[in-house]
């Protein structure tokens, strides 16, 4: 038995060229390799250290419309034929999918790769287990020193880099490379026989953006110790503010629903909204796959696309869908080239760096203009339908009074409908690329909050 060894460009090449050999009449390949290191200490011991390397490889292939996945960590010539011959017999037997493509030649001069942005996405360093160690122990010690902290649940520092590789029979290779730096840690404060918890963290393409871990640390302790002695909140309608690090969860339920899957099946709420009015003229949703050093960031997509960059909502009316080849197909429109794919499975729309643009009013002007309202700093749990648009979540933070913060709220749920919610959403100016997906602070008109 043949015990060659390949190189990652030499290994899509031959399960492609393997699968057309056999009958295949296209097919592409996706190869990730990706490693890392990952600690978690809590009161100044090592709980747990992880290290990773992985590699994988997805063979995609075409009987006409008929299709197959597999996927593969052999680098072996031999099991490598084999396994694009199984995809290829699989693939007959498959049932037909009339929309499910790769990108033609055309369609992949069309969107080509701009390779003049440059987006910045690695970083070479990578750190030592030492620095790693003490980014945990840095945030973990600086939160315990605050008075009225009783206890830890731990601090994690993790690294990790990885690199993805697509190539396509239509005669596309493109690769690219992400680095990941994270630091976040869990205080508990008690009083009364009550625990509180809250955190901090921070996620960077590069170890030197990362948050100053004394400031992550008091920022924890900081806002667990603002918890304690929380009620639950008089059951009614009231309007709802929402911290940038629960906001941008509305932010992904308007990237969900005008996701080109779910409109091509007719399962959103917003399904026949395209160039209407779907929000308050003060939202504008943009997705970004240029923002340099964004955590979402890349220049193509996972069918070879070009990418680009989208106003999905401007001054509140839909502008586009977020689609790949086979929902824009199904549309019969073009494609964005927000095509998302894992190693196994089938493409799928995606964002890049989602972010909602901030207003022009502070976060404290939002809530210095309520009587009374709820300022949601925690969310649990989430029952939200994107065929009705009906929302329901657990929250905690704090009541407004008078246009301060006053109680702080645990144990409520605030429900409405994203529809509803979307017409009076109004961000603030707070805006903070930390994620993939970023949203200012934003107040929301009329939710029923739900306590005692």
């Amino acid at each position: 038995m043949s015990t060659k060894k390949l190189n990652d460009k030499d290994i899509m090449n031959l399960l492609i060229d393997t699968a057309i050999a056999n009958g295949a009449t296209s097919a592409d390949c996706v190869l990730s390799r990706s490693r890392g290191v990952s600690i978690t200490r809590r009161l100044g011991k090592d709980e747990n250290i992880q290290r990773y390397e992985d590699f994988d490889t997805g063979l995609r292939v075409f009987v006409d419309n008929k299709i197959s996945s597999v996927s593969t960590n052999e680098n072996s010539e031999q099991v490598l034929k084999e396994v694009a011959k199984k995809a290829v017999e699989m693939a007959r037997i498959a049932p037909e999918d009339e929309y499910s493509l790769i990108a033609s030649k055309e369609l992949i001069q069309k969107y080509p790769i701009k390779e003049d942005n440059f987006i910045d996405s690695y970083d070479p360093i990578e750190p030592s287990i030492d620095i790693i160690r003490d980014r945990a122990s840095e945030v973990e010690d600086s939160a315990l020193c605050v008075k009225g902290i009783t206890n830890s649940d731990g601090a994690d520092a993790s690294w990790g880099e990885g690199e993805t590789l697509l190539m396509t029979s239509n005669g596309f290779f493109g690769s690219s490379k992400k680095s990941n730096h994270s630091v976040s840690v869990v205080v508990i404060a008690e009083k009364n026989g009550k625990m509180e918890r809250d955190y901090d963290y921070s996620s960077k393409v590069y170890g030197e953006d990362l948050k100053d871990g004394e400031k992550i640390g008091k920022e924890a302790a900081k806002k667990t110790l603002a918890r304690v002695g929380a009620e639950k909140p008089v059951t009614g309608q009231y309007p709802v503010i929402l911290d940038p690090r629960v906001s941008r969860s509305i932010a992904s339920h308007f990237a969900s629903a005008i996701n080109g899957s779910l409109i091509a099946r007719k399962t959103s709420f917003l399904k026949d909204s395209l160039n209407n009015n779907v929000a308050n003229k003060a939202v504008t949703l943009i997705d970004d796959p240029f923002l340099k050093r964004g955590l979402g960031s890349r220049l193509f997509d996972a069918e070879g696309l070009g990418t680009s960059k989208h106003i999905l909502i401007k001054d509140g009316v839909l502008e586009n869908w977020l689609l790949d080849l086979s929902s824009a197909k199904q549309l019969d429109i073009l494609p964005t080239a927000n095509a998302k794919r894992g190693i196994s499975g089938p493409p799928s729309p995606g964002i890049t760096n989602l972010f909602l643009l901030p207003g022009k009013d502070t976060p404290e002007s939002l809530i210095s203009s309520l009587s009374n309202g709820f300022y949601v700093t925690d969310m649990i749990g989430s029952s939200v339908s994107m065929v009705t648009g009906d929302y329901s979540r657990g929250a905690s933070g704090f009541w407004i009074k008078n246009g301060e913060l006053s109680t702080p709220i645990a144990e409520a749920t605030i429900a409405g409908n994203l529809k509803d919610m979307f017409k009076t959403l109004k961000p603030a100016n707070d805006l903070d690329f930390s994620h993939s997906i970023n949203c200012p602070s934003i107040l929301i008109e009329g939710m029923t909050i739900a306590g005692n």
